[in-house]
């Protein structure tokens, strides 16, 4: 029989049990103006589009301080940058993005941000086009980028654009099925996640 476990060895092994970064997603849609509910789309079709990145939710185990989390689902704004250190106990910024920008000049106001805020930035799907994952190795300040993608990428090129892109610290492929199978080259850490209706 096994022994019961003490308070302290309990909040270990919750702890213990997150990963390193987890990005989940409450999903649902927002009610209109006009105060009628708006109809979700189909779980299915949600599902399995690549932008359904919904709201993520960044639980890191090794950070037990007291913080806020500020998101964004676009890159923000120089004077938006120039508030945060006004919004109390402000340690990190999640910008969700809702497409991969298309070159540099639509990020780099990334630049301009306070360097003291962990940025993390989910991208979804896979990189459109080289120059869309190469944008990213211009920006100077540090941080964190994960791809949230659907299934294998069409082309195994789109990997080697993530490989090079030095920010990327992690790639999340949502699938019923999890398997490496046509993304043996990544050379980022790889999770799966499944969403069930």
């Amino acid at each position: 029989m096994p022994l019961p476990l003490r308070p302290h060895s309990r909040r270990w092994l919750a702890l213990a049990a997150l990963p390193f970064t987890l990005v989940c997603c409450a999903s649902g849609g927002s009610a209109p103006a006009t105060g009628t509910a708006a109809s979700p789309p189909p779980a299915r079709e949600a599902r399995e589009s690549p932008a359904f990145v919904g709201v993520p939710l960044v639980l890191d185990r090794d950070d037990l301080s007291l913080g806020t989390t500020v998101q964004f689902g676009r890159i923000p704004s120089p004077a938006e940058f120039n508030d945060l250190p006004y919004t109390s106990g402000a340690s990190r910024v999640v910008i969700s993005l809702p497409a991969w920008p298309a070159d540099f000049a639509a990020i780099e106001t990334l630049n301009r941000r306070p360097v003291d805020l962990d940025v993390l930035v989910v991208l979804p799907g896979w990189p459109p086009t080289r120059g869309a994952a190469e944008a990213w190795n211009m920006v100077r300040a540090p941080l964190r980028l994960v791809v949230l993608a659907t299934g294998a990428p069409p082309t195994r090129g789109m990997l080697d654009d993530l490989n090079a892109m030095r920010a990327l610290e992690r790639v999340i492929v949502q699938t019923d099925r999890p398997s490496r199978v046509g993304l043996e080259r990544l050379q980022r850490p790889l999770s799966f996640r499944r969403i069930v209706p």
